[in-house]
């Protein structure tokens, strides 16, 4: 049994996850910003088979939350795995940023995660003992967003973190991956996004939006045992979406017959 620290637990994709892990019997902390749907999480977590279920609210925007959060999580027992699944995406047009706007994404979405690898990996190696970190990035990483750019460039910054720190902790015997969701279906109060939105980015080769469980799937196998020697590595389970713009028109004639030069 492992003890799997989540955040942004309290709905959406990272309850999903803790739900995943619970379903194989880990023990559980989960911490979000809101207490509410979080302990909503831990008892839907204990109903599906997690032997215990801590909750610790938290605020990710303050430089000193996720060494605070490693310290509680690990007072309960020590962290095996990692999943930090909290995240914002505001919208907001390039012209209207400001720096409180550009700091609240880039702290929560990029800064948090790279601290509490930092906090779980002294931890880890002061007891000798491997761990397994998985961020949860985006396709925005790739693909600039009208109204995206502070979360492109935090998901980005995130994949890179995610290699440089896969680099200098593997040989302390802790793998640092990514998942990087397309666009996936979720009620969230944090992160509502508009039908027209959901319509335009949810097309995908494969033919439907992805689910909270499609992204959770991939999380668990690539912090288990079956992915051991996976480090460092960016896992995009977006439906194919990320493969190119498969949805435009052929350019050429209908008859299939295209002109060389």
């Amino acid at each position: 049994m492992r003890h799997v620290l989540v955040t942004g637990a309290g709905s959406g994709i990272g309850r999903e996850i803790a739900l995943a892990f619970a379903r194989r019997g880990e023990a559980l902390t989960v911490a979000d910003l809101h207490a509410e749907p979080l302990a909503e999480t831990a008892a839907l977590a204990l109903d599906a088979g997690a032997p215990s279920c801590a909750t610790t609210t938290v605020d990710l925007r303050e430089a000193d939350a996720p060494a605070d959060l490693m310290r509680t999580a690990w007072s309960t027992a020590p962290v095996d795995v990692l999943v930090s699944s909290a995240g914002v995406y505001p919208a907001t047009p390039f012209l209207d940023l400001d720096a409180h706007t550009w700091d609240r994404v880039l702290d929560v979405n990029t800064r948090a995660p790279v601290l509490l690898t930092v906090a779980l990996a002294r931890r880890a190696i002061e007891a000798g003992r491997p761990a397994s970190v998985v961020n949860i990035s985006s396709g925005a990483a790739l693909r600039a967003r009208p109204g995206a750019a502070p979360y492109s460039t935090s998901k980005a910054a995130l994949e890179a973190a995610t290699r440089a720190s896969a680099l200098e902790l593997g040989p302390h015997g802790i793998r640092v991956n990514a998942v990087s969701p397309g666009f996936v279906t979720v009620d969230s109060r944090v992160n509502p996004v508009t039908d027209e939105y959901a319509a335009a980015v949810g097309d995908t080769p494969l033919g439907r939006r992805g689910t909270p469980a499609d992204i959770a799937r991939a999380v668990v196998w690539l912090a288990g045992g079956e992915a051991e020697w996976i480090t460092g590595e960016v896992l995009r389970v977006d439906g194919g979406s990320s493969t190119g713009a498969w949805h435009l028109p052929q350019h050429w004639a209908a008859t299939g017959q295209g002109e060389h030069e």
